[in-house]
């Protein structure tokens, strides 16, 4: 499934992230860049020990929820990995919306200054982080758009989902914002 933003293409995709194809592939990190479960573990798995030895290097304090930083990308096809640090779930309260649009737009950000065509994205904060997948596909779906529309690039940003019902949830959500 895909939409057409001026000249920019937003896809959604079921799979693997670090087989992905793209100039950029985001990383679902914790605060600590300390490597761990889901999205991280396996990018870590495919990029090698060099992408850990990366951020342990250019960021040893970590990267703040909301932000993410750059790092080539080891053994993976992609020229970078961006490590967005997404809020974990506490009901809402919390600022966790304002903190995920914030990891979505830093990654964007860092794609155009990286001169990135193409970037890949999971659902960041959808896994153990428990963000409810609706709300996280509104919320990332919708700062991509406006993303896109404004700037237009890059030319392809592509969701990356692991499961059909992350899928599902982003694929309704892009249908709406279609209608």
């Amino acid at each position: 499934m895909f939409a057409l933003l001026g000249s920019c293409r937003l896809e959604l995709a079921q799979g693997d992230i670090a087989k992905q194809q793209v100039d950029a592939i985001v990383n679902a990190a914790n605060d600590r860049l300390a490597g761990g479960g889901g999205v991280d573990g396996a990018l870590h798995a495919a990029a090698g020990p060099s992408l850990m030895q990366e951020t342990d290097q250019k960021y040893p304090d970590g990267c703040p929820t909301g932000s993410a930083v750059p790092t080539g990308a080891g053994k993976l096809t992609a020229k970078f990995v961006f490590h967005a640090v997404g809020p974990i779930w506490r009901g809402g309260q919390s600022q966790e919306s304002e903190q995920l649009v914030s990891a979505y737009r830093t990654c964007l950000d860092l794609a155009v200054e990286h001169h990135c065509e193409s970037i890949a994205f999971p659902a960041i904060s959808t896994g153990v982080y428990r963000y409810p997948k609706d709300l996280a596909a509104e919320l990332a779906l919708g700062t991509i758009r406006d993303f896109l529309l404004s700037r237009q690039q890059p030319k392809l940003v592509r969701m990356v989902l692991f499961d059909g019902g992350t899928y599902g949830a982003f694929a309704r959500v892009l249908e709406s914002m279609l209608a």
